[in-house]
């Protein structure tokens, strides 16, 4: 008879005790008060110039509610400070705060969530250390905030209002509550990490990383926006694709003037709907799914206007169907249009999978699987012997660290070395894995 399976710990039937759940982290100062005045601020600035060691930062946007990416709430902790709340909604900028810290380094949870809203009001660090990337780095399985302080710190975090609108005035007490929270654990977090990264001998790789960040140069305007319209595939031609776009930016306009997140003047899949009906009075327009709220209603004039530019667009000024991109093609196409490079990238990123699990960190951490495609679709023209010193440059140009440069470049210059040979033999190029030929 085979054996029974034994039961889940805390079941009626099992006798193995049930892990109690860690204690709820508690704010050790209480609740400090908003700021949202000229003195009170003059006093958190204070309080932050006379702390010792990082300073812990923490910011709330209203994604979801309002169009803008700004802060409506940043948190501070210090030791020898306190926790602070500050509203910067009522302050034309953070100078004051900005120079009180200096160059104390920050900590931040996913920092590149916070430093752009952070940098318009005008705080930015001198350095910083990032509690998620290190996480990342050291081979976390989850680097969620509230995973990684009850893993290491062994306090649970209140979670449930994540999602609010931090736009809201006056805040609730326990929304404040929840963002002081955010911060007060952070430097023990970083202390735990820090020593743990140089237990592991990535305290190196963690230092550039951070610098990076830090120094990175912002992204510009992501190209044709609209194309990340959700369900746009479901657009029926050019004259849809043209219909989405303008939809799009009729709809973008008024989210920008009235401060609100765009779904919720008519959501994507009305713009899709309308792009392949190209309706041309109202209420042809409202009968359409997605056009039953007040956004539809209200601005129903402007969607028929763009459907009605969409409509009278010559055919040589319609959208492609393609985005265009000044990358390589998407790897799925690789072994179609040169199996060479299908089998460049195949087996580097074969080899660098092997080598990030040997190092315990995410592969995508290891190098950044865009620079792999790019390289291994358009390698350096090199001899065999200045390969890896070419690869190196380009990796560097594209942005990579020294770190990965020097763990990643051989492994790369194999690939190409090896390639011509794999085809000229006969050896498929395996096919990308899913989530990997973006």
């Amino acid at each position: 008879m085979p054996s029974a399976v034994p039961p889940a710990p805390g079941s009626p039937e099992s006798t193995e005790p049930e892990t109690p759940p860690a204690p709820l982290l508690e704010l050790r100062g209480g609740l400090p008060p908003v700021v949202d005045t000229e003195s009170a601020l003059a006093e958190v600035v204070e309080a932050i110039r006379a702390g010792t060691g990082p300073v812990a930062v923490d910011a709330e946007r209203a994604s979801g509610y309002r169009y803008s990416a700004r802060a409506y709430l940043v948190q501070l902790r210090r030791e020898g400070s306190g926790s602070a709340l500050v509203d910067p909604i009522p302050f034309e900028d953070m100078a004051a705060l900005n120079d009180a810290i200096g160059d104390a380094e920050w900590i931040l949870h996913a920092a590149t969530q916070d430093l752009p809203c952070l940098a318009e009001i005008g705080l930015q660090p001198a350095s910083l250390f990032d509690t998620e990337l290190a996480g990342r780095l050291l081979g976390y399985p989850r680097v969620g905030l509230a995973t990684l302080v009850e893993t290491i710190v062994g306090r649970r975090l209140r979670k449930e209002h994540s999602a609010v609108d931090w736009s809201t005035r006056p805040l609730p007490e326990p929304w404040l509550e929840y963002a002081a929270l955010d911060v007060e654990p952070l430097i023990e977090l970083r202390d735990a990490l820090e020593a743990e990264l140089e237990q592991t001998g990535k305290d190196e790789w963690a230092r550039q990383e951070f610098e990076h960040l830090v120094t990175a140069i912002p992204k510009g305007p992501r190209k044709d926006p609209w194309r990340r319209t959700s369900g746009m595939h479901r657009a029926r031609g050019r004259r849809a694709l043209a219909a989405v776009r303008e939809l799009w930016e009729a709809r973008d306009a008024i989210a920008a003037q009235r401060d609100v997140t765009p779904g919720r003047i008519i959501p994507d899949s009305a713009i899709v709907e309308a792009a392949n009906a190209l309706p041309r009075d109202r209420s042809s327009l409202l009968g359409l799914r997605g056009f039953k709220g007040r956004g539809a209603q209200r601005y129903s004039s402007r969607w028929l206007e763009a459907l009605e530019t969409a409509r009278d667009l010559p055919e040589n000024e319609l959208p492609p169907v393609a985005a265009r991109y000044d990358g390589p093609p998407p790897p799925r196409a690789w072994a179609d249009r040169d199996p060479v490079a299908a089998a460049r990238l195949s087996s580097a990123r074969s080899d660098l999978a092997v080598l990030a699990r040997d190092l315990n960190l995410p592969v995508e951490n290891l190098l950044t699987p865009d620079f792999v495609r790019r390289l291994m679709w358009e390698p350096p023209d090199a001899e065999s012997h200045e390969l890896p010193d070419t690869l190196a440059a380009g990796l560097r140009e594209l942005g990579a660290r020294p770190w990965q440069v020097e763990l990643t470049v051989e492994i790369l210059a194999r690939a190409v070395e090896t390639a011509p040979a794999k085809v000229a033999a006969g050896e498929e190029p395996l096919t990308p894995p899913p989530g990997e030929d973006d």
